[in-house]
């Protein structure tokens, strides 16, 4: 470490100098400032009120959805302006403390100063007495806070997560701002940039190899609401908006019976005409990390997430109801595709594609898995190419497929760094991440995928953009790699001629065998050599060659451990039944996650969770070490986790999982012979 003793200069003693690593303190990024509107039960009354006053004079030409969606938001913005003005305001570091808790530390401060002044013991006294007042008060406040939070977002581990790491010293790089990669700007221009240079490295002039099917049923309009189903659809809304709408979702609701016919107005004007307001199509970009844990300060780890209007996303809800209504009805659906449909998870394809290898490896096959990565993905979708298939896959028409082409031209969006944003930017291509409508038109732009699966005899499935692709591997190996690599080669083919781009370097292919002496049977596959590795993640599990879920169960048990090693900082500030709560999003809920594939797996495998079960009913409990755990376990209702692979089972009886699993998992879908 780059030791040097110099000689005495001012004493006897010789100075030693030295390079001493010392470990870096991770930044605490500080709130910036916000601007809000106070809103609370006598505000919106006041908001109701004046507004009633005001919508009776409110006549604007309900023919222009246009004129008419911004003189709304400009009278809404004059109300507010007047009722709740906006305010500065910067974030608390310790959300739960109130005036009560502030009464109390004032009492404990004041008796402090005169303890200190007058050096009295019944000073003193006092002082100890206010103190403990004070600390209790802070408890309960504390508890009153947190067990709001979990009540509130139970179903949403998301906000559980981010509220823990604001009260643990602990700060994951995840969480820090994205503007230790860059300004606002930054992220603008290359979100940009990466998909033009994604869009002009492909030529987009090859010839679609799939065939149009016959004319399928037609959608010529699209219906409109009535004031109840619109009430229904705002209660039940995400209480999620842009920045920049005028209302705060939390408003339309309070304040629906007064706003409930302006409302109505714009999202049946809307679909009736076939013409999209502009406001609706703007769009406040947020950069969100890829994956937990990446680096925070390289910027190309990050995806552009939309933020868009509450009113946007009520009409995307509408148009979305009516348009897979049409797709269901009209057998319209890829049956293999699970990606973002009602009774469909990521355990749906997952289970389907495991239990036909199974199968297959049961009559001493081996299969080949090849996993498919495409890059940015909802970012290059060509909006002519989605509209024809809208028209000519899906049977969208008339001023249906007029409101499908305003809702996807002259779209904007804007990237937003804590206050600041950037500047605006036509958005030429794409379906925006984070709309309601985004994930199906991406799956129908899908829809001619599956038949180049099919015309080369191999089985898939999608979720999403995850495209998963598996075959037997017969004796004629020759003819079954071969198979795989023209299939892979048409479906470049496709994806150059619909402007999607596949990550060669993210695309993984896996080769499953009988017995473990057949490893390197296949070890050459061609042109499919440097896609081959020895475990690859489909879905978040992770899948080795012996399909003994070691790696996936490692990685399970390290975050779970993980989770509890923080949770223990926090346990006292929670009652148990809110630690039971946190407990299930942080630790159980990933030995839930896809517990059914680990049908089959040896006991030793499965005691390796069970131990983490264990731990996890230990630490809610108070249970020492050495006491039997059993009847704990049997006191909380947990299955020991030999008992979690049936749950999809029994539950899929009372859902369409259970016609997944009549039709595409229990019958194998290639001859077994």
């Amino acid at each position: 470490m780059n030791l040097v003793t110099l000689p005495p200069v001012l004493s006897d003693h010789s100075p030693i100098l030295c390079d001493v690593t010392l470990p870096y303190p991770v930044p605490v990024c500080e709130t910036p400032a916000t601007r809000f509107r106070a809103l609370d039960a006598e505000t919106i009354s006041k908001f109701v009120d004046c507004m009633s006053v005001r919508l009776e004079t409110f006549n604007p030409d309900p023919s222009n959805i246009d004129h008419y969606s911004q003189h709304s938001d400009l009278l809404c913005n004059q109300v507010l302006d007047v009722v709740a003005p906006l305010k500065l305001c910067k974030s608390r570091r310790e959300p739960w403390l109130s005036d009560v808790t502030r009464a109390c530390r004032r009492a404990c401060r004041s008796s402090e100063r005169k303890w200190k002044k007058d050096g009295l013991q019944v000073s003193r006294e006092l002082f100890r007495a206010s103190l403990v007042v004070y600390q209790d008060a802070v408890r309960a406040a504390r508890m009153a806070y947190f067990a709001n939070i979990i009540e509130t977002n139970s179903n949403n581990p998301k906000i559980l997560y981010k509220t823990l790491n604001s009260v643990l010293v602990y700060q994951e790089p995840s969480s820090m701002s994205p503007t230790a990669a860059g300004n606002s700007e930054d992220f603008h221009s290359f979100f940009v940039d990466k998909v033009s240079s994604i869009r002009a490295a492909i030529s987009g002039n090859s010839v679609d190899p799939v065939p149009v099917p016959p004319s399928p049923p037609t959608l010529s309009s699209l219906n409109t609401v009535s004031c109840s189903e619109l009430n229904k659809l705002v209660m039940r809304q995400k209480s999620s908006g842009s920045p920049l709408e005028v209302l705060p979702p939390r408003l339309w609701k309070a304040a629906f019976p007064c706003l409930g016919p302006s409302l109505g107005q714009i999202i049946n004007g809307s679909l009736s005409t076939g013409v999209v307001p502009a406001a609706l199509k703007a769009a406040v970009i947020r950069p969100t990390l890829k994956k937990p844990g990446a680096d925070v300060s390289v910027i190309e780890n990050y995806r552009p997430i939309s933020t868009l209007p509450f009113t946007s996303k009520l009409l995307e809800k509408v148009v979305y109801q009516q348009l897979v209504s049409h797709l269901a009805d009209s057998d319209l659906f890829e049956v293999f595709q699970s990606g973002f449909r009602s009774g469909h998870s990521t355990e749906s394809p997952l289970l389907r594609v495991l239990n036909d290898i199974y199968l297959s490896l049961d009559h001493g096959t081996s299969v080949l898995l090849l996993l498919l990565d495409l890059t940015a993905a909802f970012d290059t979708v060509d909006h002519a190419i989605l509209l024809d298939r809208l028209e000519r896959w899906v049977g969208i028409k008339g001023s249906a497929l007029d409101w499908f082409r305003s809702y996807l031209h002259n779209r904007t969006f804007c990237v937003k760094l804590g206050d600041v944003f950037s500047s605006w930017e036509g958005l030429c291509w794409g379906v925006p991440q984070g709309s309601i409508l985004g994930p199906l038109l991406f799956a129908i732009y899908l829809l001619p995928l599956g038949s180049i699966f099919r015309k080369h005899g191999l089985s898939f499935h999608l979720y999403a953009d995850d495209c998963q692709i598996y075959s037997p591997l017969c004796q004629e190996k020759g003819h079954s790699i071969q198979s795989f690599v023209s299939c892979v080669n048409e479906v470049k083919s496709w994806l150059m001629a619909n402007y999607l781009h596949l990550n060669e370097g993210k695309t993984e292919l896996i080769v499953f065998h009988p017995n473990s002496r057949n490893v390197d049977r296949y070890a050459d596959l061609g042109p499919l050599s440097p896609y081959s590795k020895p475990v690859v993640t489909s879905l978040g599990v992770k899948l080795d060659v012996g399909l003994k879920f070691d790696a996936h169960i490692n990685s399970v048990i390290r975050s779970s451990f993980f989770h509890l090693r923080r949770l223990a900082k926090i346990k006292h500030m929670l009652s148990r039944a809110h630690l039971e709560r946190v407990l299930h999003a942080f630790v159980i809920s990933r030995l839930d996650y896809c517990n059914s594939l680990y049908a089959g797996l040896c006991q030793s495998s499965l005691r390796r969770l069970q131990v983490v079960q264990n731990s996890a009913a230990r630490f809610l409990t108070g249970t020492r070490k050495r006491d039997h755990i059993s009847p704990v376990l049997a006191s909380l209702h947990w299955p020991p986790c030999t008992g979690f692979r049936f749950a999809i089972a029994h539950n899929s009886k009372s859902s369409s999982l259970f016609i997944i699993s009549s039709r595409v998992v229990l019958p194998p879908i290639w001859p077994l012979s």
